[in-house]
């Protein structure tokens, strides 16, 4: 989410005061609501197309009129009818909702300040199986995780899903928390990634610090992290010693495409790559498909939408 750089493997204690700071530039992230990114060809006729649901019922980081409210525009500009949810996720919910989409939701204790262990589920059980009976019979659902507390939040729902998640915070392996993948590195070869013509392919993506997760079931990977990529997993977020236990992800992912029975799922590690937001004072860091580093963010969040929803081949 906000864009750090930590100390290498020997020093890890020489930025805690800086990082200890963290809490403050995220509280400062907002909507990029200047940046108006180009559909060069809808999917969908303006209004016409999949019923968009993102989930504000679960103390949400990302809505759909907060940070994501780039992220809906985007989509509504593809044709996507998008609105936001506030209540629970039940059979009946579910029956008006073609593609859900959850981004950083925190249960109840964690929500607010209080990103520290323990971070339990933001979901019940009964929710986590309505959503998976939905996707089964044919339902979209998009599912993005950040770093620590959200992997621990969205945990048991990733894992009714084959997928588990770290609740940490990635980094590669100098240390730096702006992950960059590309066609050399870190993407492999899928219809997302393709798209629908030569001038939809995603040839790069950033992203600006997550989680780390593997797939405990079948599914195709879209990000995977670099050779010596590790999670630092703090009791408190963004409060980092050397004493932080440290964990070796290379190889693990933060993109990946699964087929659920007639349904599809997208998990991703990393949320602010699926907006455009800023940061920090007078919101002078932009994070997401607004920034410069990131010219083909927006249309991997395009293409994301096309293959959950059927417009593009399973694999």
């Amino acid at each position: 989410m906000t864009p750090s750089i930590l100390p290498r493997r020997a020093r890890p204690f020489i930025l805690v005061a800086t990082l200890l700071a963290a809490p403050a530039v995220i509280a400062q992230q907002m909507p990029d609501t200047l940046f108006s990114p180009t559909v060069g060809a809808p999917a969908f006729a303006s209004g016409t197309g999949p019923r968009l649901m993102i989930d504000g019922g679960h103390h949400n980081f990302h809505t759909v009129d907060g940070r994501y409210a780039p992220f809906a525009r985007l989509a509504a500009r593809d044709g996507y009818r998008v609105r936001g949810g506030t209540g629970e996720l039940t059979d009946a919910a579910l029956r008006e909702v073609d593609l859900l989409v959850i981004a950083n939701a925190l249960a109840a204790v964690n929500a607010g300040d209080n990103w520290s262990l323990p971070t339990p589920s933001a979901y019940t059980d009964a929710e986590i199986a309505a959503v998976r009976r939905w996707v089964e019979r044919g339902g979209q659902l998009l599912l993005v995780a950040d770093h620590m507390p959200f992997g621990g939040s969205t945990a048991a729902f990733g894992a009714a899903f084959g997928i588990s998640w770290w609740n940490g915070f990635a980094y590669d392996s100098t240390g730096n928390s702006l992950l960059r993948f590309s066609r050399r590195a870190g993407l492999p070869a899928h219809p997302i990634l393709a798209g629908r013509s030569a001038a939809e392919r995603v040839d790069s993506l950033v992203a600006f610090i997550g989680s780390a997760f593997r797939l405990t079931g079948a599914g195709a990977p879209l990000m995977v992290l670099p050779t010596g990529a590790y999670v630092l997993l703090p009791q408190v977020a963004w409060q980092f010693s050397a004493a932080t236990p440290r964990e070796p992800v290379g190889g693990m992912l933060q993109g990946a495409a699964l087929a659920v029975g007639r349904g599809r799922v997208v998990a991703a590690g990393e949320a602010a790559m699926f907006s455009a937001q800023r940061a920090g004072p007078q919101g002078a860091t932009m994070m997401g498909f607004n920034s410069p580093t990131a010219p083909q963010n927006a249309q991997f969040v395009l293409n994301v939408l096309h293959w959950l929803s059927g417009l593009l081949p399973k694999s």
